[in-house]
């Protein structure tokens, strides 16, 4: 029996994957790596039939016993931007000491590599996280991402918010965005864990089935929200200072610049259709996703 492991399943995306494959599969072949074993989430999967694995991405030993007998690793890529390096080659080490056979790995769309480009520090552990994986010498399924869509709530606020400012204000320009949501993202990587024999030694390119830009979004807020919601693409100066103005740590200020310059330099306007493909329908629609979230 291939033995499936779900590495950040108390997470969001990780959940939610692990929920879609039960559907498919049953839980007798699912494990779940978590990092607290006694949390209320761990506690619930035990309740859910699957079998409960605690390993740490900082901790290699942990993984190392954490992947005994996994044959198919579902690794989903680690939010600590200034740390996936390490935690990155920990995974990817840890599996090939423990005898998994095939890696599927949630990595990010990209055109710029360049050290100049502003999301290098994102795409750079990406790129290197892959050639890790290519070079291990086990099956790999490289699953390259767009952005979520759910990541707009986090860039311009939620609905109370924006009828109070009646503004999307982000350096974003003109760029646009293939926007992917969560469920969606979940669906096709379930369908793939549940034949993952079919998916060997594949790259593919997950975008939704349309591109958008925030001036779009101002627009669709506007009709569902009622309210004239304006779209500001400010210079990154002017940006940075408004938001430290209002008390932002700097960290986040920093995160939002990047990606709202990557999104400027069209990163995430990308058009291929693999994940169409694997989910044999249309994506969900960012003004679908916009209704949910603000009607």
């Amino acid at each position: 029996m291939n033995k499936i492991l779900i590495t950040g399943a108390t997470g969001n995306l990780g959940s939610e994957v692990a929920k879609r494959l039960k559907d498919k599969i049953g839980t007798n072949s699912i494990a779940v790596l978590v990092r607290n074993g006694h949390s209320e989430k761990a506690k619930q999967y035990h309740t859910d039939g699957f079998e409960v694995r605690v390993g740490d991405y900082d901790d290699f030993e942990t993984l190392t016993n954490a992947f005994a007998g996994i044959e198919t690793l579902y690794f989903i890529s680690g939010s600590d931007i200034n740390n996936r390096f390490q935690q990155h080659k920990n995974v990817v080490q840890a599996a090939k000491q423990a005898g998994v056979k095939h890696i599927l790995y949630t990595s990010t769309v990209r055109k710029n590599e360049s050290e100049k480009a502003p999301l290098h520090l994102v795409v750079n552990a990406h790129k290197q996280t892959e050639i890790w994986i290519q070079e291990s010498g086990l099956a790999y399924t490289i699953l390259r991402h767009n952005l979520y869509s759910e990541v707009v709530t986090m860039f311009i606020g939620d609905k109370t918010l924006l009828q109070k400012s009646k503004v999307v204000y982000l350096p974003t320009g003109n760029g646009k965005i293939a926007f992917v949501a969560r469920e969606d993202f979940a669906e096709a990587e379930a369908i793939i864990l549940s034949e993952p024999e079919k998916h060997k030694n594949k790259i593919y390119e997950f975008n939704a089935s349309a591109t958008v830009s925030f001036s779009d979004i101002a627009t669709w807020l506007s009709e569902t929200l009622g309210e004239d919601i304006q779209y500001i693409s400010p210079s990154v100066t002017e940006f940075e200072a408004t938001l430290k103005s209002m008390g932002l740590p700097d960290a986040i200020i920093n995160v939002k610049t990047m990606f709202s310059l990557g999104i400027a330099n069209d990163e995430f306007d990308k058009i291929e259709n693999d994940l169409e493909t694997i989910l044999g329908r249309k994506t969900k629609t960012m003004i679908a996703y916009i209704k949910d979230v603000y009607q």
